[in-house]
């Protein structure tokens, strides 16, 4: 187990007192949430970088809410299913 010591300006450790943030379970899943965010952002500069590689064009703004509409209805056909069960 690593034991931390954290310097905070006095008043964000007071709020994060406050918050119940500075417990050492919701520490832990603070540091999770960043580092799953962290992964996230880099395998999103991964794919993007590959896209540009590949000369993919850009998306117009329609096209990416075409894609965004598609999904949420596939979505929606998956709860109205899963609920038909």
């Amino acid at each position: 187990m690593t034991e931390l010591k954290l310097t905070l300006p006095d008043r964000l450790a007071r709020e994060a007192r406050e918050a119940g943030l500075l417990e050492p379970r919701a520490i832990k899943t603070l540091l999770r949430e960043a580092m799953r965010r962290r992964a996230a952002a880099r395998e999103f500069l991964a794919v993007a970088d590959r896209v540009a590689a590949a000369g993919v064009p850009p998306l117009s703004e329609q096209e990416i809410q075409a894609e965004i509409d598609a999904v949420r209805r596939a979505q929606r056909r998956r709860r109205r299913a899963a609920a038909r069960r």
